[in-house]
């Protein structure tokens, strides 16, 4: 039987890292809520920068229809919980790992033992859960945690990081007081202010905010992974060079375009509050077609 050895196992990274960076991510833990499309892949994807320690939330199982973007999706986990799969494949990845279960998902009376000694917060909720999201993203703020998310938008990545020094999540999508449509635009318009997934989606009849939902891909969710492995990688071992909102990027796998964006304000925002009305009005035209 093969013997687990973590310094050959991650010996690959050195040179990106150093060894003494490696022996950091090692010892760093990272909280992950929601291990859906994003999350999932988020998991593996830093398992393998050999990050030693993770805390994670999830209730749900995996379903058929999550076949075409969830690493953890397969005939074999049908109908098994989410969380129990992928942190097999995680201890697959490296047996050594020292993993927190949540299984209830991101829920108040466990916040603050999900996000005990986490270095970095990553967002994997689904899209909708702006609840969950709202009450983690004030948490991390409260403890000085950086979050990074990273949405599969078209078929690329958004990124946003907030943290110290930077606008708050509440401050830079302004959602005190708004329904779920509105909080679902401004959501929207916020993590791609630049908007370049716009334009070719194939079957607009299978996008509905009201009903919460809209087409995926696993392309977008590894862009994703990727993309916030690094971030995060930055983040813990303090290389710099992040920056935290109101600043954004998104990249567009699809028309290999890649921009940059600083929204000072927020939603206040002239231009993002100007988007947010296209958006609209591009929402109204839909439901009267």
């Amino acid at each position: 039987m093969a013997t687990f050895n973590y310094d050959e196992a991650f010996s690959r990274n050195i040179g990106w890292v150093t060894e003494a960076e490696q022996q950091k991510l090692r010892n760093s833990r990272v909280a992950i809520g929601g291990l859906g499309g994003v999350g999932g892949v988020h998991l593996l994807t830093l398992a393998r920068l050999g990050i030693g320690r993770f805390a994670i939330a999830d209730f749900d199982v995996f379903d058929i229809v999550n076949f075409n973007r969830q690493v953890g999706a397969t005939i074999s986990t049908l109908q098994q919980p989410k969380i129990d799969v992928l942190a097999q494949m995680t201890r697959d990845i490296n047996p050594e790992v020292d993993l927190r279960l949540f299984p209830n998902g991101v829920q108040p009376d466990s916040l603050e033992a999900f996000l005990e000694g986490v270095d970095v917060y990553v967002d994997g909720l689904d899209f909708f859960a702006f609840s969950a999201r709202r009450l983690t993203f004030a948490a991390c703020e409260r403890k000085g945690i950086p979050v990074v998310t990273a949405a599969p938008l078209g078929l690329g990545t958004a990124l946003l990081v907030f943290g110290p020094g930077g606008m708050s999540y509440e401050d830079y999508f302004g959602f005190e007081g708004c329904d779920e449509m509105e909080m679902a635009i401004r959501f929207l318009v916020g993590l791609s202010p630049a908007m370049l997934q716009r334009g070719y989606v194939a079957d607009m009849t299978r996008v509905n905010l009201a009903e919460r939902r809209g087409p995926s891909s696993i392309a977008a969710c590894q862009l994703c992974a990727g993309v916030a492995a690094v971030e995060t990688l930055k983040l813990m071992l303090g290389r710099g060079g992040v920056r935290l909102a109101p600043w954004g990027s998104q990249f567009d796998a699809y028309r290999m375009r890649y921009s940059r964006t600083w929204r000072p304000g927020g939603y206040r925002n002239p231009l993002q509050r100007l988007m947010c009305r296209l958006v609209k009005w591009q929402l109204s035209i839909k439901s009267k077609g």
